[in-house]
C-alpha cells in the first residue's frame, strides 16, 4: 500500500533536522563509553538500547526526508 501526502517543504525541512537532544546525545556518549569498558549495569544496557534505537530511527527519518529534499545525508 503506498500513498503519497502533501506537506509543505518547511516541515520535510524540519524533519531532516531532527537530532537527539544535546543532554539525551551526551547520555548516549556515556553509556556507549561505559559499555565498551565492560561497566553497564541491567538498567544502563535497556537505557543505552533505548538511547541506540532511537537515534537509530531518528537516523531513518531524516534520511527519509533529506532524499525527498534532494539531499545527501551528512
Amino acid at each position: 500500500m503506498s500513498s503519497t501526502i502533501e506537506a509543505p517543504q518547511e516541515w520535510v525541512e524540519t524533519v531532516g533536522d531532527l537530532r537527539l537532544p544535546p543532554r539525551a546525545d551526551q547520555k548516549l556518549q556515556v553509556l556507549m563509553d561505559r559499555n565498551n569498558e565492560g561497566l553497564l549495569t541491567e538498567a544502563e544496557r535497556e537505557e543505552l538500547e533505548s538511547l541506540v534505537e532511537l537515534s537509530e530511527r531518528l537516523a531513518l527519518v531524516r534520511a527519509k526526508a533529506l532524499h525527498l529534499l534532494g539531499r545527501k545525508v551528512p
